[in-house]
């Protein structure tokens, strides 16, 4: 099932509300700062519930270090300076 655009299974147990999913979704995406990307619910051998989940992958922005300045993008620049980036010699991962 889906529950807030998180794919989530549930396991073993009958009883568990889309109330109670929705706690569980809250409490792990407020612990880890991220957002879930799927929740499987299943019974723990100690009588609780086991709570497996994937987090969404973290963005980032590609950091580059251009002429001595850390810059993100370069859409701000003149053309002096992109022209500078687009003259460098860029070295492959081979």
């Amino acid at each position: 099932m889906v529950v807030n655009g998180i794919d989530v299974t549930v396991k073993g147990l009958n009883d568990v509300s889309e109330q109670e999913i929705m706690s569980y979704i809250d409490m792990l995406e407020e612990e880890n700062d991220e957002n879930l990307s799927s929740l499987t619910i299943s019974p723990a051998e100690d009588g609780s519930v086991a709570l497996d989940y994937v987090l969404q992958p973290a963005k980032f922005e590609r950091i580059r270090r251009i002429t001595g300045y850390l810059v993100g993008t370069i859409d701000r620049w003149n053309n002096a300076k992109r022209s500078e980036e687009h003259d460098r010699v860029k070295h492959g991962l081979n």
